[in-house]
């Protein structure tokens, strides 16, 4: 995972989230190495699931990695839009392989909820560098995006090694991204709004891969 330029970020203490300190003291702590001394004694109030409770995020990101799905999320970040957080939240959700950032390094990591921690993040300064890792390691692009000649997203099927590429809140793909993908898909929609926040967006197709080949 690539190291950020705001990692030491605390990680946010939710309300009534959580575990206290391991009962018993030290001399009751588990032996297992995946365990947190620090957590054990301090308790855990991160956003994990219970299963994960007082293990270390290396051992998290181990455990998890033994079971990623075949499919990796990439998103455009020209303009430091603030939902890219948020889709890395619904792609660690998901269990995906990768998220891919294009453009910009640096991406508002406050709608990530820290999730970014256990997830592998890859940095690519171009489209063009991302296309090239695709064609490379033998996975589809598929863009997601309500342009001419998309396809709508519930009739597409998604091949099982993939990328899904999103682009900017407002903007959408930039036409290089567009013109790269294998194919193109969008969410048909029935009210008077252009578009569909990205991150909501993204959370449709992440599932929508779910329900096809994790289901």
């Amino acid at each position: 995972m690539d190291a950020a330029d705001d990692d030491l970020e605390p990680e946010p203490q939710l309300p009534l989230v959580g575990v206290g300190p391991w009962p018993g003291g030290p001399d009751a702590w588990p032996t297992d190495p995946r365990y947190d001394r620090e957590l054990l004694a301090a308790g855990d109030a991160r956003n994990v699931v219970d299963r994960f409770r007082y293990w270390t995020v290396e051992a998290i990101v181990a455990e998890l990695d033994t079971h990623r799905h075949g499919f990796s999320v990439a998103i455009e970040n020209w303009q430091h839009d603030m939902n890219i957080g948020s889709i890395v939240r619904t792609a660690n959700a998901f269990l995906a392989e990768t998220v891919h950032i294009v453009g910009r390094k640096r991406w508002n990591k406050r709608g990530a909820m820290v999730t970014d921690r256990y997830q592998h993040i890859v940095h690519h300064d171009s489209i063009d560098e991302l296309i090239a890792f695709a064609r490379e390691t033998g996975r589809a692009i598929v863009a997601v995006d309500n342009v001419p000649g998309s396809v709508e997203v519930g009739s597409f099927a998604f091949p099982e090694r993939c990328i899904l590429l999103f682009g900017q809140e407002g903007p959408g793909l930039t036409p290089e991204a567009v013109a790269a993908a294998d194919a193109v898909v969008e969410i048909r929609q029935f009210g008077s709004t252009r578009s569909l926040n990205a991150g909501a967006a993204a959370a449709i197709v992440m599932h929508q891969w779910i329900e096809q080949h994790a289901g």
